[in-house]
């Protein structure tokens, strides 16, 4: 204990008096927003080529300076762990998303605790503090109210949080959680609800807040969006406003912006447009009902998209109301490529194809007018998202530049010239370079030691001095990329860019992987493969790769992909080795990685309940309107709905159930490679049985409620949550042994939110 820096007599007369005075950054430090936008790829936002409405991104951009060489990792969590920290992805333990645990230090899944964020270096030098929206940066195991809540955004920096925790949520019923419980949406879809709308409304309340108490203290606020990763929702208004403007197909506007690019300046010119990636086919190609669900599909994706630039004008706004705009660093960036999964189609619901249901678009199209709005979880096809990552090649998941160049947009009127608003920089940045240059720009020395914990080294580079400079050489010069055993190094020497890249295939012996040579000087979009002619300058940079994988902690190698996502059966952890959950309600909602998965296996569900006549309600449900099972009383019957995708089996029970004390059970068993049957009893007395054409494997992605239904109401026969009037006492599930390939599916819907 540190000695009393006053004085203590006998009396007050002989003692001195100590104020401790808190941190504080200065009466002119800026404030600090960070938007970031997920799956969003680098020609999507109307300043960098496409066509989707984007003023608000724009205008930031018009004003600011609008960086064209920007580049992240290939997935979500990795890029938010060296946003946040200033490090490598794999040296603060994210290599991938915080689902993986590998029992390797590059893949902890939460960040290292020898690496502080921003969040907390900044709280420490006296700055207010503020997250909200998608965290996915703790082990998703640990995401509900029973925690442990040292990773939840809390607990690494931030002084208040809304948002929720894991890769993706549904935006009309969303899986909220503020500060450290979780709580149920504010509103409903009909009432106009949407969680992109919600998130800024709780930024800015944080902000006010704080400004309005404390206008001396400065704040970081950082916003990361569920937009626009999938599902692809927007409010009916936006979807409209799209309808048909992608009729032209996935060619001709993928031409197009191609050409605005190149016109913006956005691109070198003489940039070529790389070729179709594999599995795209000519639009012209394309059956009728194929073309009509793709353009369907786009039209979501720019809903979404242009309903969250609105939602980031409404910030600015709120940051010009309270005067804060101009002193405030804004940062607008995505976190990485537009995404590949869904399929060379695209997909009306992500979960039937996860099941191994690949939905035609004949098939389709027949719910065609339910894309984008509440009752769908769509995903667009490969084509559109090669166009939104114009003009490069591959996807999210890929170290290509498709994967990995993105856009980023910097704002902040009294810090950037008047002569230099508006400007373009293409100067190499990485994602790992932010932290450095905030702390840069604010005066900051982040501390060898934090917490009692010796901090990692400071990786990242500042790229302060090209905010005035245009000339400004790249403080990264060399920067590695590896996802899934795809790797990629870019360098800058002697005036020239070079990047070594390999697109690894799993299970492909990775010494067999066939690398390609670019010069991107000269080829921005890896169009010009170099490899056969230059074989000791690819050597030289696979080479130099290694020497990156062995500084930042890479190695080993690791193509797993699916079977990390399964759950582990641990007497430490919500899945417990005997497969036996026991709830006592009432509870929280749990979240799907730590509810029990039944999925397609042999499971029993047994519940004790005291009633009177009259007491209905739901015992147990999982999933959602499109998709899940409702284990209900109503009308004095037990009832079961599976809800095999819009496909309702229900069962009634053959008598009611008992005033008084009753145990209710239902027991799911399967009976083929997809069919299943379900049995019900009261009280051990078989009351109701029926088939089941399907039984799925993958249900939703959306966790179980016990005593309610949380969220989309998973049957037609009743409202809202229908809570149970009734005494729950408990509800016990016993899960059975699953089979390899009721596993795979479990990883599927898991790999589905990321």
């Amino acid at each position: 204990m540190r000695p009393f820096p006053g004085a203590i007599g006998k009396t007050l007369t002989d003692s001195e008096p100590f104020f401790e005075e808190r941190p504080h950054p200065g009466e002119n430090a800026p404030n600090v927003v960070v938007v970031l936008l997920d799956d969003t790829g680098f020609a999507q936002l109307g300043c960098y080529g496409s066509d989707i409405d984007t003023p608000n991104v724009d205008g930031l951009a018009a004003n600011g300076l609008q960086f064209t060489n920007f580049h992240v990792t290939p997935v979500c969590s990795p890029t938010r762990a060296s946003l946040l920290t200033g490090r490598s992805q794999h040296a603060v333990g994210m290599r991938s998303v915080s689902n993986h645990l590998t029992g390797f230090p590059h893949q902890l899944g939460y960040i290292s605790r020898h690496a502080a964020t921003v969040a907390e270096i900044l709280r420490a030098e006296g700055y207010a503090t503020f997250c909200a929206g998608k965290w996915h940066l703790a082990p998703t195991r640990d995401s509900s109210a029973a925690g442990p809540f040292d990773q939840w955004p809390l607990g690494r920096g931030f002084d208040r949080y809304y948002g929720f925790l894991e890769g993706e949520t549904d935006q009309f019923h969303p899986e909220l959680v503020v500060d450290n419980h979780h709580i149920d949406p504010p509103a409903k879809p009909e009432d106009g609800y949407h969680l992109s709308k919600d998130l800024v409304d709780q930024l800015l309340l944080m902000i006010r807040d704080s400004v309005g108490v404390r206008p001396d203290r400065p704040f970081f606020a950082y916003l990361p969006f569920g937009a626009t990763h999938a599902p692809h929702q927007a409010p009916a208004a936006y979807i409209e406003k799209y309808r048909g403007r992608y009729n032209e197909g996935w060619d001709v506007v993928r031409q197009r912006w191609y050409e605005r690019q190149l016109e913006l300046g956005v691109i070198p010119e003489g940039t070529e447009l790389a070729p179709r990636n594999d599995g795209v086919e000519p639009w012209d190609t394309l059956p009728e009902n194929q073309k009509l669900l793709a353009c369907r599909l786009q039209e979501a994706f720019a809903a979404f998209l242009d309903h969250t630039d609105d939602q980031i004008g409404r910030l600015v706004d709120g940051l010009r109301d309270l005067d804060r705009l101009d002193n405030t660093i804004l940062m607008v960036l995505a976190d990485n490529g537009a995404s590949q999964e869904g399929g060379p189609y695209g997909v009306m619901h992500e979960m039937k194809f996860f099941n191994g249901i690949f939905e035609t678009p004949d098939e389709a199209v027949k719910r065609i007018d339910q894309i984008g709005g509440p009752h769908s979880h769509t995903n667009y096809p490969w084509g559109w998202a090669q166009c939104g990552n114009s003009p490069f090649k591959w996807y999210k998941q890929n170290t290509h530049e498709g994967g990995v160049h993105v856009p980023m947009v910097v704002h902040w009127p009294n810090g950037i010239t008047v002569g230099q608003r508006g400007a373009k920089r293409t100067q190499f940045v990485n994602v790992s370079d932010l932290a450095p240059t905030l702390y840069e720009l604010l005066g900051v020395s982040p501390p060898e030691t934090f917490n009692g914990y010796e901090q990692l080294p400071i990786t990242g580079h500042s790229f302060a001095a090209v905010l005035d400079d245009d000339a400004a050489p790249a403080a990264n010069t060399r920067q590695y990329f590896e996802m899934f055993g795809s790797r990629a190094l870019v360098a800058g020497q002697g005036g020239t860019w070079w990047k070594a890249v390999t697109r690894h295939i799993q299970g492909d012996n990775f010494d067999d992987d066939r690398w390609e040579l670019y010069n991107l000087s000269a080829d921005y979009s890896e169009c010009r493969d170099l490899a056969a002619e230059r074989p000791e300058k690819l050597e030289e940079l696979i080479g130099l790769w290694w020497e990156e994988a062995d500084r930042h902690g890479v190695p080993p190698l690791d193509d797993r992909l699916l079977e990390l996502f399964a759950f582990r059966e641990d007497d430490h952890s919500p899945h417990p080795t005997s497969r036996r959950y026991v709830y006592r309600p009432p509870m929280t909602p749990i979240p799907s990685a730590a509810s029990p998965g039944p999925r397609g296996r042999a499971w029993d569900l047994s519940a004790r309940v005291t009633r009177q006549q009259g007491d209905e309600g739901v015992i147990w449900a999982t999933g959602s309107a499109s998709a899940g099972v409702a284990i209900f009383v109503q009308k004095e019957r037990l009832v079961v709905d599976y809800n095999a995708f819009d496909d309702h089996t229900i069962v009634e029970s053959d008598r009611p159930v008992p005033e008084g004390d009753s145990t209710l059970e239902v027991s799911f068993r399967r009976t083929g490679r997809d069919t299943g049957t379900l049995a019900m009893a009261i009280n051990g007395q078989r009351c109701g049985n029926a088939d089941l054409p399907f039984m799925m494997r993958s249900i939703s992605s959306l966790g179980a409620s016990i005593g309610f239904d949380n969220g989309s109401p998973v049957s037609e026969r009743y409202d809202g949550p229908f809570a149970f009037s009734g005494t729950l006492h408990q509800v016990e599930i016993e899960l059975g042994r699953s089979t390899a390939e009721d596993t795979a599916a479990t990883a599927r819907t898991e790999m589905a939110r990321q």
